[in-house]
């Protein structure tokens, strides 16, 4: 058994210990409890884990059936497609210039090469997918028009190449 004076002077040695405890929290900051499980009960004085919204989903204008590469003249931005849905893009391109335009319409990816040499322009064609005659996506820089093909950054380009197959749609809006 504890006697009264030794219980108050062991109740005012843990009041001091509680007190200075209490001002190196309060000097450090104010602590902040976990939550016990997400989405449990509010527990006052503790902040709410707010979750951000999704991401809105993103639209690409093409409507052509089964289209899986989708390409915008007007804005310069590409889309690759999976079964009417946007899987990648918008990403920024190039087109062709006055008297090289880029044609629009609906066509299908004749041929692909990883590594094609244009012996027209002499120039490396870096990850290219054919789709209008001598027409396709490829490498090459977004400062300049091309002569008709859609000019991509690297990442693009690749992802474009792995993502399509010959007879796969592209579709060319204006």
């Amino acid at each position: 058994m504890i006697s009264n004076r030794r219980f108050r002077d062991w109740s005012a040695r843990s009041a001091v210990l509680i007190g200075i405890a209490s001002a190196g929290f309060a000097a450090t900051g104010t602590a902040q409890a976990e939550p016990l499980w997400p989405g449990g009960p509010d527990i006052p004085g503790v902040p709410a884990i707010i979750q951000p919204p999704p991401p809105p989903p993103v639209y690409a204008p093409c409507t052509a059936a089964k289209v899986r590469l989708c390409l915008r003249i007007s804005t310069k931005e590409m889309w690759l497609m999976e079964d009417g849905k946007t899987v990648y893009g918008p990403k920024p391109i190039e087109v062709g210039r006055p008297g090289y335009e880029t044609h629009v319409g609906v066509f299908d990816v004749d041929f692909k090469r990883e590594h094609f040499w244009s012996t027209m322009h002499n120039a490396p064609m870096e990850w290219a997918v054919f789709f209008d005659g001598d027409i396709a996506t490829h490498i090459g820089p977004l400062d300049s028009m091309s002569h008709g093909c859609i000019r991509m950054n690297p990442d693009a380009a690749e992802a474009t190449y792995h993502h399509l197959e010959p007879g796969d749609i592209v579709e060319v809006v204006e």
